[in-house]
């Protein structure tokens, strides 16, 4: 697919929320794209021939980010809505259903959710695949990233359930750098790492960014990943729960990135009032925002930002309620959109090309609605995002200079064909794992 858009486009009499603190930018200007890149920002640019889009009414951004998402989930969406067990969950999406998938399940469940994510305002996403059952598997996920338009990282990593097998993994990530790590494609692939040693030696001898679910009570880091060259800027830690404050202390030494997933951390009970969040920011990291699963939540990062506000603020009233000294301040709205656009990109090693609108960066923008009845008036427009803007508002989206979305609806997408693909992969997978979901009204006719 091609990386990047041709023509011409300007963003007319729009709300600009640019992200970037050198950029100066009107409250409500222009925005000129060319040739994929943003060419100009300011006030009455010249159209020359450029398409023309009305902004009057909406907010013009950069793209958000999604730092962690287990994309292959896709079909399995709110199949286990309650659950709190992490080896439950564990249990049903890699025994009993991760296990039988074959490539075309990986590829639909990969492009349903990257064309989920693009209708909810997500260019990038960091893909992390706990379930890289084989070449053909990564390769069914490639493709469905590379032909959904998305900006993703795709993490390679070994699959949960028992009968599946790892092995080829080490010796496949040459294959795959050498395929999707060379140019400047919007498709990348890095290595989900966890902490096999021999995993992360290999990620690194091919540049190749590393990713580590993280949640203390289950590991720990220990001092063999203190061996130079291999923990740095290029490791992405998720999660990042309960971890002792030596840990800390060497994340932060390092440059690591950090990503936190505030609905799933709470669905399993993994953070408390320490806040993995608060704690990389104590620690003078910069956190990201990830969705992490589709099994209980959707491809929706403003939920995100919902939840960290409102969690953030709850852990630091209740410790300051203990009378604890030196509680952080309670987070702004500027905090956690910045952490869905601008440390995401950093987390994604993209920070020098997407995550703010400025001239000369990529032109992955979304332009945001504030016509509706729950939204306007915009009395502060970086609030109006974080607490009012939800997906249905996302009018139009924009990777690398294409649309991926306009007037509220996917470009080039035919969905009664994606619904019908789609229900055939996970009529195949009740089928074959013959499990069944309580109480969940599946019907027949996904069967088919």
């Amino acid at each position: 697919m091609s990386t990047q858009g041709t023509s011409r486009t300007l963003f007319k009499g729009g709300t600009l929320v640019t992200m970037d603190r050198v950029t100066a930018a009107p409250p409500v200007g222009d925005l000129l794209v060319e040739n994929g890149k943003i060419a100009a920002i300011g006030a009455d640019l010249a159209a020359d021939g450029a398409e023309v889009i009305d902004a009057s009414g909406s907010i013009v951004m950069p793209g958000l980010v999604d730092a962690h998402h287990h994309m292959w989930l896709g079909v399995m969406r709110r199949l286990i809505p309650d659950v709190d067990d992490l080896f439950a969950y564990i249990d049903v999406v890699a025994e009993k259903l991760g296990s039988h998938y074959r490539p075309l399940d990986m590829y639909l469940s990969t492009k349903l959710t990257a064309l989920a994510c693009l209708d909810a305002g997500i260019t990038t996403v960091i893909d992390a695949c706990h379930s890289s059952r084989s070449p053909e598997h990564t390769d069914a996920a490639l493709d469905a990233l590379d032909g959904s338009g998305i900006r993703a990282l795709h993490m390679v990593g070994a699959a949960m359930d028992k009968k599946a097998s790892s092995a080829h993994i080490p010796g496949d990530l040459k294959r795959l750098a050498d395929n999707w790590n060379r140019g400047d494609g919007l498709v990348r692939v890095g290595s989900f790492g966890q902490f096999n040693l021999d995993w992360w030696r290999a990620a690194r001898a091919l540049d190749m960014r590393i990713l580590t679910e993280f949640i203390g009570d289950l590991a720990a880091l220990g001092s063999e990943f203190d061996e130079p060259g291999l923990l740095g800027p290029h490791n992405i830690f998720n999660h990042c729960t309960r971890l002792p404050e030596e840990t800390w202390q060497r994340l932060a030494a390092a440059g690591v990135n950090v990503t936190v997933n505030p609905r799933s951390d709470a669905l399993f009970g993994f953070d408390d009032e320490s806040f993995a969040y608060q704690q990389a920011i104590g620690h003078g990291l910069t956190p990201a925002l990830g969705i992490d699963l589709d099994t209980a939540f959707g491809s929706d990062l403003f939920g995100e930002m919902h939840a960290l506000f409102g969690q953030q603020r709850s852990a630091m009233r209740y410790r300051r309620f203990r009378k604890e000294r030196d509680v952080p301040a309670p987070i702004s709205v500027a905090a956690v959109l910045e952490a869905a656009t601008v440390n995401g990109a950093r987390a994604a090693g993209l920070q020098d090309r997407i995550g703010t609108l400025a001239v000369g960066r990529e032109a992955d923008i979304i332009m945001v609605r504030t016509d509706d009845v729950a939204v306007f008036p915009v009395n502060d427009a970086i609030g109006t995002i974080v607490q009012a803007v939800e997906r249905a508002n996302v009018d139009t989206v924009m990777v690398a200079g294409a649309f991926r979305k306009r007037g509220g609806k996917l470009v080039g997408v035919d969905l009664p064909k994606l619904q019908a693909e789609v229900n055939g992969s996970l009529g195949h997978l009740l089928d074959a794992s013959g499990y069944r979901p309580a109480g969940s009204g599946v019907h027949a006719d996904t069967a088919a």
